[in-house]
């Protein structure tokens, strides 16, 4: 935990930082409004990240994110085309989420194949069904207060209701995570998964419940995600998987499994929501924007690397020294 508590005092470094070089770049940067629009714009991957969060704990990886979210929204755009409630078609993209987990999570955790290659496969299928069923065609027309959730701030206020949805459920995966015995349970399972299974921990069913919960918040992501577009299609949230493995593992959840915390991860959103705004107002396109995502992905993960070989030989030189 102390590596982890040096990692997010770094993370709270850089979002001091992040937010002084904002400034310097444009002074619109630090207005409410700004910085209101920075984090809407962010929450969809926010609550995406949560469940990854224990996804990756358990020292798994769904790669199928942005697809079960394009299924879940398109779902939801087909149920309003037939005449159903925006109600009724919210619960229905959550049924759609949360099947779309659970067939993920079945097959890691009983058919036992491993959930990099399951998730890559099922992301290509996902996202072909939401093809077939809304084709090429964008459905709009959503009702006032239902856009309102996306985009829409609570009345007086800058804070974006998508952001108090968020912080609802980061509240209640925080208490999960951290301070039950089931939450604990996956830092075991991340950590040896052998040893969890004979210290009586049913490692499948842990599984199992972490992909269902992840397609259950890709369908709340989906109705914040088609509130903010005002639109649903079929290729929504493409990509989403990068920034919400990217936010995951920048806030101090070991991609090997067995350690992280959710408030690491809050902090690295954060960042990530104000860098892409930053350069947003600086005039850096979105496809640089993408480089400089894949580029702190990929020196977090050499970070890590580099720190888990160190411990891991500063341990073997003990274990001969003694």
């Amino acid at each position: 935990m102390g590596v982890l508590a040096r990692w997010e005092a770094f993370l709270v470094f850089v979002l001091a930082a992040t937010l002084a070089l904002g400034a310097l770049a444009s002074p619109y940067f630090l207005t409410a409004s700004n910085l209101s629009i920075a984090v809407a714009g962010v929450m969809p991957t926010a609550i995406v990240a949560l469940p990854m969060t224990l996804v990756i704990v358990c020292g798994e990886i769904d790669i199928s994110v942005g697809s079960i979210v394009g299924l879940c929204a398109a779902s939801l755009a087909v149920c309003r085309e037939q005449g159903l409630g925006i109600e009724v078609s919210m619960l229905a993209s959550l049924a759609v989420g949360m099947l779309a987990g659970a067939l993920n999570g079945a097959i890691v955790a009983y058919v036992g194949l491993p959930s990099l290659v399951v998730t890559i496969g099922t992301l290509a299928l996902y996202r072909g069904i939401a093809q077939i069923i809304l084709e090429e065609r964008g459905v709009t027309g959503f009702p006032d207060w239902y856009q309102e959730i996306g985009f829409g701030t609570v009345p007086g206020t800058p804070i974006p209701w998508s952001a108090l949805i968020f912080v609802a459920f980061f509240l209640c995966f925080a208490v999960f995570l951290h301070a039950t015995h089931r939450g604990r349970a996956l830092f075991a399972i991340g950590n040896n998964r052998e040893a969890a299974r004979f210290s009586g921990i049913d490692v499948r069913r842990a599984i199992l419940g972490v992909f269902v919960a992840s397609g259950g918040l890709c369908a709340v992501a989906a109705v914040v995600l088609t509130s903010y577009l005002a639109s649903a299609r079929s290729d929504t949230a493409t990509g989403l998987e990068l920034p919400v493995i990217t936010a995951v593992v920048l806030g101090g959840v070991s991609i090997f499994g067995g350690s992280g915390t959710l408030g690491g991860v809050l902090i690295a959103v954060l960042v990530l929501a104000f860098v892409q705004n930053a350069l947003g107002l600086a005039g850096v396109t979105p496809e640089a924007q993408q480089i400089v995502t894949g580029c702190v992905l990929v020196l977090t993960l050499v970070l890590f690397g580099a720190a888990r070989a160190l411990r891991t030989a500063a341990l073997f030189r003990r274990v001969r020294a003694g």
